[in-house]
């Protein structure tokens, strides 16, 4: 039986970068998730009978809200839902199961690296038919729905056992709970070369994974032990745990120290990486370098012709605004389009769709490609393995033999964590009224070239994305970016990126935060950064 409840709207329901966020209790407050779900079904059309895809990191509240969703779902006339194994989808493969199987879309349940528990972070986002999340026009249309909704409607059934893999009805609905780990393994082990890496881990290279309790655990052990022959063990924390067993999963030097410090020591592993809540992101760690975020996308792009999936060549390299400009001179190189884009991987998709970019990457850990419509955490650890394979030599040796021909982006992102709300977008509103006047001012050897507000106009579609962040860029190529996270769920995150561009090889192992030294300060010194949010030193710096 379908019932139609009625229900009172939320005004908090804006989608942020990649969905809706809130703290648990906020979720899980009378109809809220409901509200939101049937939020995105008014703002949809055409999906009678189409299947849906429905999955998440495993976070605390997730199987709650798989199972408003499937009855919902089958209330609003899908005619089937694929839903992974308890509740189990990391977002990569959730993307691929939405193309793989040709649905409508999906509901994807994740706060990505934000830490899970019953007062932590849930987040739901509802991604299209390309695998890839929602374009502004749908989030904005569901928004405006979420504002004045006063029914929804759900079936009356008993709740689907999650944990068993097949075929069900709810309402008339067909729900298939399908293994979350095969469709994605198998398209890996298309895209890259096992045997090359089998044999780079059979020759003694020690390979570990840190899943931080998180969803990538079941995908990585799948992928690294069982059809690459690492030893077992090899991944870490590799269940995924509705709190992450107390990891805050965000892969960066700051909560993945421990695997950090351990491929640094004498006797440590080779390499080394790991993976955020809802495996879209990574970190790579090589014995004496850790590789940037930017630096793993142009690299990754230099030397894409050596794993199968790519060995025709990229058609072009698309990149955040905020990300350095070290793929910019592959592209250059290679004599491919490089596109520059928002924050927010939805506007990856309409490149990748038309062809015009093949891999494409994030400075806040996420590289990804046209195999799927997100980034892909463990698409880019086995890239990295593929490429040491191919080319024989440590993370360490490549990272400085790409430097020495393209040269050396230093690069550092500062962020400022849960900043007073109205304080952080005061310190925006006046870089934004003094940015006419920036330009020909000098701060000590840096001299202003240009400064603006970064809007984006789609090449494809032709929609223009603007406010979508501050720019302050120097003569000679350094520059310093602001911007306010839309991830967080509390207060404001101001985000500065400090970039130096550096093509002399013997001044290639400076300290980067010493290289960028004199731009911090005067990013601070446009900004009135610390004053402003009251904190003399960021909480994250990577």
């Amino acid at each position: 039986m379908i019932k139609t409840v009625a229900t009172t709207p939320y005004q908090d329901q804006k989608p942020g970068t990649s969905g809706l966020r809130k703290k648990v209790p906020v979720f899980a407050q009378p109809n809220y998730a409901e509200n939101f779900i049937q939020s995105i079904f008014d703002s949809l059309e055409g999906f009678e009978g189409k299947t849906l895809v429905i999955g998440g990191d495993g976070r605390y509240y997730n199987r709650e809200v798989i199972q408003k969703a499937i009855k919902m779902a089958a209330a609003a006339g899908f005619g089937k839902v694929m839903v992974g194994q308890g509740g189990i989808l990391s977002t990569p493969a959730a993307s691929n199961v939405i193309r793989k199987y040709h649905a409508f879309g999906g509901i994807v349940l994740s706060a990505s690296h934000n830490p899970g528990g019953p007062t932590e972070d849930f987040g739901i986002k509802y991604n299209i038919g390309n695998g890839g999340p929602a374009p502004e026009k749908i989030t904005d249309a569901i928004y405006a729905r979420s504002k004045v909704i006063d029914t929804y409607k759900i079936a009356d059934t008993a709740d689907l056992d999650l944990d068993k893999v097949g075929t069900f009805k709810v309402a008339g609905m067909a729900v298939e709970v399908i293994d979350p780990v095969t469709d994605y393994a198998e398209l890996m082990e298309q895209l890259f070369d096992f045997g090359a890496i089998r044999a780079l881990i059979a020759s003694g290279v020690r390979v570990v994974i840190d899943s931080m309790g998180a969803v990538t655990g079941p995908y990585a052990t799948e992928i690294l032990e069982n059809r690459l022959g690492a030893p077992e063990g090899s991944v870490r924390n590799a269940t995924p745990l509705p709190d992450f067993g107390g990891h805050h999963p965000d892969p960066n030097l700051v909560h993945a120290k421990e695997l950090y410090d351990d491929v640094m020591s004498k006797d440590g592993p080779h390499f080394g990486a790991a993976s955020d809540g809802d495996g879209d992101r990574n970190m790579i760690v090589g014995k004496g370098m850790f590789v940037t975020p930017s630096d793993s996308l142009a690299i990754i792009a230099a030397n894409a012709t050596l794993a199968p999936g790519y060995a025709k060549g990229i058609a072009g390299i698309a990149r955040s605004m905020p990300t350095s400009a070290a793929a910019d001179r592959v592209a250059e190189k290679l004599g491919v389009g490089m596109y520059e884009t928002p924050t927010g991987w939805k506007f990856f998709g309409n490149l990748l769709d038309a062809g015009k970019a093949t891999v494409c990457g994030e400075e806040s850990f996420g590289t990804g490609s046209d195999h799927v419509r997100e980034k892909d955490g463990l698409w880019a650890v086995l890239f990295w393995l593929n490429i040491m394979a191919g080319r024989n030599e440590s993370v360490a040796e490549i990272v400085k033999s790409h430097w020495a021909e393209y040269g050396r982006n230093y690069y550092s992102r500062h962020d400022y964590e849960e900043v007073d709300s109205d304080a952080a977008n005061g310190m925006m509103t006046a870089l934004r009224e003094k940015l006419a006047s920036l330009p020909g001012q000098s701060f000590g050897s840096l001299k202003v070239a240009a400064a603006d507000d970064f809007a984006y106009h789609d090449p494809i579609d032709g929609s223009v994305s603007k406010n979508q962040g501050i720019r302050v860029l120097f003569e000679g190529g350094s520059r310093v970016v602001f911007r306010l996270s839309g991830t967080g769920t509390s207060g404001a995150t101001i985000r500065v990126y400090v970039e130096r561009y550096e093509p002399d090889a013997s001044k290639h192992d400076i300290d980067t935060q010493v290289a960028l030294a004199d731009l911090i300060a005067v990013a601070d010194e446009i900004s009135d950064l610390k004053k402003r949010s009251g904190r003399d030193a960021p909480t994250v710096i990577t």
